[in-house]
């Protein structure tokens, strides 16, 4: 399991606890990533803890958040620059949760599935293999893990891993992130 004292900030939130494996924050105001697609607007402010990683991996965290405002989000991101990087997160919008994706080289675009986020929690696994961005979430009506999406990400030595939120339409958004882990990426098989 990581540490959430051992990662770095890049435009760091309120933090409300920060622990081994239990990481509380508040959003600061309008906070996003995104990149020029049908909004045209360009932001990078939202809230990033990262660590460089190497090589193909996979990453899990749980998130836990109070979600009420249109795209309160909070889940993992990689990045490798401000113009390339995938967020992967439980966000509002429509009125319900989703699991949306954000795969970004040069402008964004956004992938997005209804899911079932019991009392506001929901656990998300992200895969890399090499070019290959596979993600998905644990489904607990099922007990197994569902893919939503698979996406690209130049393939690069190292890459940034860590957890993200944002909320573009306010500020305060709580979020709760625990048992965040690295480890060997899964298996290639999406069919088995």
């Amino acid at each position: 399991m990581e540490s959430f004292k051992e990662l770095s900030w890049f435009n760091k939130p309120t933090v409300l606890e920060q622990s081994e494996h239990t990481l509380k924050v508040k959003t600061g105001l309008k906070t996003d990533f995104w990149r020029g697609t049908f909004y045209n607007f360009w932001r990078d402010n939202g809230h990033f803890l990262y660590r460089p990683v190497e090589g193909d991996f996979t990453a899990e965290v749980a998130v836990k958040a109070d979600f009420e405002t249109l795209y309160d989000q909070a889940g993992l991101m990689l990045g490798l620059s401000e113009s390339s990087w995938l967020k992967c997160r439980i966000e509002f919008t429509g009125g319900e949760t989703h699991l949306c994706v954000v795969a970004t080289n040069d402008n964004s675009d956004w992938s997005q599935m209804s899911v079932i986020a019991e009392n506001g929690e929901i656990r998300i696994r992200l895969t890399r293999h090499a070019e290959a961005i596979r993600v998905q979430y644990f489904d607990t009506q099922l007990n197994d893990w569902r893919s939503v999406r698979l996406a690209f990400l130049p393939s690069t030595s190292k890459i940034d891993l860590g957890v993200m939120c944002c909320s573009p339409e306010r500020e305060e958004f709580q979020v709760t992130f625990e048992n965040f882990t690295v480890s060997e990426p899964i298996s290639r098989d999406l069919h088995g």
